[in-house]
């Protein structure tokens, strides 16, 4: 019990006091003792001192890591960035039209998988049960009265896109 409130200072002192390099006006000597954790590799590592807000550390992956999120933060938020780089692939499709074929072309390994794939993604596609909600079947024979139009084409079909019409056939001579 006597214990009690020097636990409570020590927990006070490692858990809510901000460590020396995150407060302001620290000198360069003591950030350079300062270990951050890299956001991507959760590895420890000593921050640039001019950088203030380095969350990734100098490995290579981590670099590459970051420029990935920059660059999706920067498309997701700025037009302009996202319709240069729109232009500058069109150009290049343009510029390489080619490109795929002689990829494909060179790479019969990546065909024959990219076919097995797609096999196995039609089957899926073929066994799953359909709802459409825009689908429409021709009628071939038609009399005249109010009609309820239903699109159906299976057992496993669930649609929402109920149509009432009032036809009128025209015969044709």
């Amino acid at each position: 019990m006597y214990f009690l409130p020097h636990l409570l200072w020590l927990w006070f002192f490692f858990f809510l006091v901000k460590p020396r390099c995150e407060q302001d006006g620290f000198a360069q000597e003591e950030a350079m003792h300062c270990k951050m954790r890299c956001v991507h590799c959760r590895c420890l590592f000593v921050p640039n001192p001019r950088a203030k807000t380095q969350r990734f550390c100098a490995n290579k992956a981590c670099q590459r890591a970051r420029k990935a999120q920059w660059q999706r933060d920067k498309m997701a938020t700025d037009p302009d960035y996202r319709a240069n780089q729109r232009d500058c692939q069109q150009r290049w499709q343009r510029q390489h039209p080619q490109y795929w074929r002689e990829y494909r072309h060179q790479r019969a390994d990546y065909c024959a998988r990219n076919r097995l794939l797609q096999r196995h993604r039609d089957r899926k596609r073929r066994l799953r049960p359909l709802a459409k909600m825009d689908m429409f079947e021709p009628v071939t024979s038609i009399h005249p009265g109010v009609y309820h139009l239903i699109p159906a084409v299976g057992p496993h079909l669930a649609k929402m896109d109920v149509l009432s019409q009032k036809c009128h056939v025209i015969p044709v001579t």
